[in-house]
C-alpha cells in the first residue's frame, strides 16, 4: 500500500498536468430530472419491507443521464422487486463531487430518520480523485461509517467502492494510472473498515465498457447503473432468507 502512494506522489506532475487539461474539457453534468424517492411496487406505507437509502457522490445521485428512472437508486429497487417480489421504497440522496466527510457532515445529518433497511454507499471517487492521503480517507470514510450506523442502526450497509479508473474513457492514460493508485488504496482501506465497522463491502465491478459511461466519459449511463444495480443487488439482499445469489448476478 505504501509504495502505490509513494508511486502515485511521484506521478503527481502526470495528474497536475493531464488533471487541469481534462477539467476544462469534461462536461459538467447536473443531476437527472424527476424525484429523490419513489415506490417500487405498489403497497400501503406499512407493507413496505425494503427501504433503500443510496448515498454518496454523484453516482448516487445520478449524473450522466437524463431521467431519475435511470439512476442507480431507481434500478436497484428494482432489481430487488424483480429478486424478491416485495415492494422497496427508495430514496437519493447524491451531491456531485462529494467526498467522505462532505456527507458525514452534510447529507447524513440533514436527511430524515426513515426506518432505512437498506443502505448503499457510494464513496470514494472523489476521494481518490483530491488526491486525499490514506490516513485522511481512513478517519473520513471510517467515521461516516460511524455517522450512518448510529442513526440507522438495524440497516444493512454496503458500500460500493471506485471502479477501476483505468477503464474510464474520459481520463488519459497516466492520469487514469495515477489514481487508479489512489483508489487501490482506498479500496483497501475501505474494506478493512467495512468488516471492522459492520458494513458490507462490494466487490470493483467486474467488467466496465464503453457503453456503460455517459456522453463525458466519466459518469455512468443509463445502461452502466443498470450494471450497477444488477452488481450490487446481491450484496444488498445478503441478509435476506432465500435469496438466491446466483440468479441476481446472472440476470444483470
Amino acid at each position: 500500500m505504501a509504495t502505490d502512494w509513494l508511486m502515485s506522489w511521484a506521478m503527481s506532475p502526470v495528474y497536475v498536468w493531464q488533471g487541469v487539461a481534462i477539467r476544462r474539457k469534461i462536461e459538467r453534468m447536473l443531476p437527472p430530472l424527476g424525484p429523490r424517492s419513489g415506490l417500487m411496487g405498489t403497497s400501503d406505507d406499512k407493507d413496505v419491507a425494503i427501504r433503500l437509502l443510496v448515498i454518496g457522490d454523484s453516482s448516487a445521485a445520478g449524473v450522466g443521464v437524463e431521467q431519475i428512472e435511470d439512476s442507480l437508486a431507481p434500478r436497484l429497487a428494482e432489481r430487488i422487486y424483480a429478486l424478491t417480489g416485495l415492494p422497496v421504497f427508495w430514496r437519493a440522496a447524491g451531491s456531485n463531487s462529494a467526498v467522505c466527510a462532505d456527507v458525514r457532515d452534510h447529507v447524513v445529518p440533514n436527511l430524515t430518520r426513515e426506518a432505512f433497511t437498506h443502505i448503499v454507499l457510494s464513496i470514494g471517487t472523489n476521494d481518490a480523485k483530491n488526491f486525499h492521503g490514506g490516513r485522511r480517507f481512513k478517519k473520513s470514510f471510517g467515521t461516516l461509517l460511524y455517522a450512518l450506523k448510529a442513526k440507522w442502526p438495524e440497516a444493512r450497509i454496503v458500500w460500493s467502492p471506485p471502479v477501476d479508473f483505468m477503464r474510464v474513457p474520459a481520463l488519459p492514460r497516466g492520469l487514469a494510472r495515477v489514481l487508479e493508485l489512489r483508489a487501490g488504496v482506498i479500496r483497501r482501506i475501505g474494506n478493512r473498515l467495512c468488516h471492522e465497522r459492520g458494513a458490507v463491502p462490494s466487490t470493483m465491478l467486474p467488467r466496465v465498457e464503453p457503453a456503460g459511461f455517459s456522453r463525458d466519459g466519466f459518469h455512468a449511463s443509463a445502461e452502466g447503473y443498470a450494471y450497477v444495480a444488477g452488481h450490487l443487488a446481491p450484496y444488498v439482499l445478503g441478509d435476506r432468507p432465500g435469496t438466491i445469489e446466483g440468479r441476481a448476478l446472472g440476470a444483470s
